[in-house]
C-alpha cells in the first residue's frame, strides 16, 4: 500500500515541534525531502507570511502554486521535483532573487519573464533543448547567476564546444555560467573620452 503524501501543513507542523518556533514568524523554513513527499504546493503556503527562504526540494511536487501570501520570499528552492512548468510564480515576482529548481521536467521557460529581481537561476538537468527557450532568459534584467549544465541544449553546445560563447552572446549581462566566472572582452576604447 502506499503512503499518503504530506501536505504542507503536516510539514510544517512537523518543522514547528522540531525546531519550536512558529512557522508563521519563521525567515527560513525548510521542508524539503519530506517522507511521505509533499506532492503539492497547497493553500496552506499562505501562512508562511515573514518567511524569505523556502525550501521544498526533494518532494514530488508537480506544480508551482499558491505563493500569493510570501510576499517576503527573496529564495525559492524546488530541486529535485516533477516541476514541468514555470507558471505560478507571478506572485513572487516582485520579490524573488533566486530560483533553485535544477533536477526537474522543465522543457520551456515561459512564465520566467516576470521575475525582474531574479539574480540567481540554478536550473541545471532540465529538459530545454532550444535556443528559443533559452532566450527568454534576457527578459531578466537582473540576472547574473546561471547554472544550465545537464539541459540537452547545453550538452549540445558543450560538445560542440561553443557552449559559453553562445550562451552569453545571448545574456550578455551574466557574471556566472555553470559556476564560472564569465570573462568579458575589453573593448578597444571606444566611445572613452
Amino acid at each position: 500500500m502506499e503512503a499518503k503524501a504530506s501536505t504542507i501543513r503536516d510539514a510544517v507542523t512537523k518543522w514547528e515541534e522540531k525546531c519550536g518556533e512558529k512557522a508563521s514568524e519563521a525567515e527560513a523554513m525548510l521542508l524539503y525531502g519530506q517522507v511521505p513527499p509533499i506532492e503539492k504546493m497547497d493553500a496552506y503556503l499562505s501562512t508562511l507570511t515573514c518567511c524569505r527562504k523556502l525550501s521544498l526540494s526533494t518532494n514530488g511536487i508537480e506544480k508551482i502554486a499558491n505563493l500569493n501570501g510570501l510576499k517576503n520570499l527573496t529564495i525559492l528552492s524546488l530541486g529535485r521535483n516533477n516541476i514541468k512548468a514555470l507558471s505560478g510564480l507571478e506572485a513572487v515576482a516582485d520579490s524573488l532573487e533566486e530560483l533553485w529548481i535544477s533536477y526537474n521536467l522543465i522543457e520551456k521557460l515561459k512564465g520566467i519573464q516576470c521575475m525582474k529581481k531574479l539574480r540567481v537561476l540554478y536550473m541545471s538537468n532540465n529538459l530545454v533543448k532550444e535556443w528559443g527557450e533559452f532566450v527568454r532568459l534576457a527578459e531578466l534584467p537582473c540576472l547574473a547567476d546561471l547554472v544550465f549544465v545537464g539541459n540537452p541544449l547545453e550538452e549540445k553546445h558543450s560538445a560542440e564546444g561553443n557552449w559559453m560563447d553562445e550562451a552569453c552572446k545571448r545574456l550578455p549581462g551574466l557574471k556566472k555560467l555553470d559556476g564560472t566566472p564569465v570573462i568579458k572582452e575589453e573593448d578597444d576604447g571606444e566611445g572613452e573620452s
